[in-house]
């Protein structure tokens, strides 16, 4: 192979298509707003595999790469004028709302993303490599080390500066009551209970249901729209 070739990786396609879409979006639409901050954070996995900051590398790029499908497949669902999964229904349909804040649409689609997807994305990762979830503990803390550091990043980014002094104190009421800490522990104990359920598959579906419509139903809070 010659030096200047280089191996495109399943990582890659999907940082591939995520900044594909943000060349195409408006900068203002929820979903843009979203996508950016998820890019940030594949791309910094990315980088942490590449340098081996991950024990089991084929284990995080296995996860890595099943999370960020479960997104691409609700991108998808809308381009194709099908319905996405109820988690991620606020966010398409309150998008290009004038009321809602940046910094709302970035959590609502980690809230979508985290609450939801995380979990499928542990049991799918699952199935592919052939183990049991707790062999992918490691390589699942360290992904949620990372969100959650970038989380505090998002927040300064995206919170309204002092012009906006007005909408300030609704806003941070609306987001202090949801935590991407609390999120991440509490999908770590969901895809335990996916896996555990996978033999009873009626059982798993229904509570795969009702999961997708808890997280959707918080999506839809953290996206109230606010006065300007």
């Amino acid at each position: 192979m010659a030096q200047s070739e280089q191996i495109t990786t399943p990582v890659d396609t999907v940082v591939s298509r995520m900044r594909a879409l943000d060349a195409a979006l408006p900068e203002r639409d929820g979903l843009a707003v979203f996508n950016r901050v998820y890019l940030t954070v594949t791309e910094a996995v990315d980088r942490r595999i590449d340098a081996g900051r991950f024990p089991d590398a084929r284990a995080a790029i296995t996860l890595d790469v099943r999370f960020a499908e479960r997104y691409l497949a609700a991108v998808d669902a809308v381009a194709g004028e099908r319905r996405p999964p109820a988690c991620w229904r606020p966010l398409f349909q309150y998008r290009r709302h004038p009321g809602v804040r940046p910094l709302q649409f970035a959590l609502a689609g980690i809230n979508a993303h985290i609450g939801h997807d995380l979990a499928l994305a542990v049991v799918d990762a699952c199935r592919t490599l052939d183990c049991e979830p707790a062999e992918l503990e490691d390589e699942f803390d360290r992904v949620g080390d990372l969100l959650v550091s970038l989380e505090e990043r998002i927040r300064e980014d995206l919170m309204p500066g002092p012009d906006l002094l007005q909408i300030a104190d609704p806003l941070t009421h609306l987001l202090g009551s949801w935590s991407l800490e609390r999120a991440r522990d509490a999908t770590w104990s969901t895809a335990r209970a996916l896996w555990a359920l996978r033999e009873l598959p009626d059982v798993a579906e229904e509570f795969t249901e009702r999961l997708d419509a808890v997280v959707g139903f918080a999506g839809r809070m953290l996206l109230t729209p606010l006065p300007d």
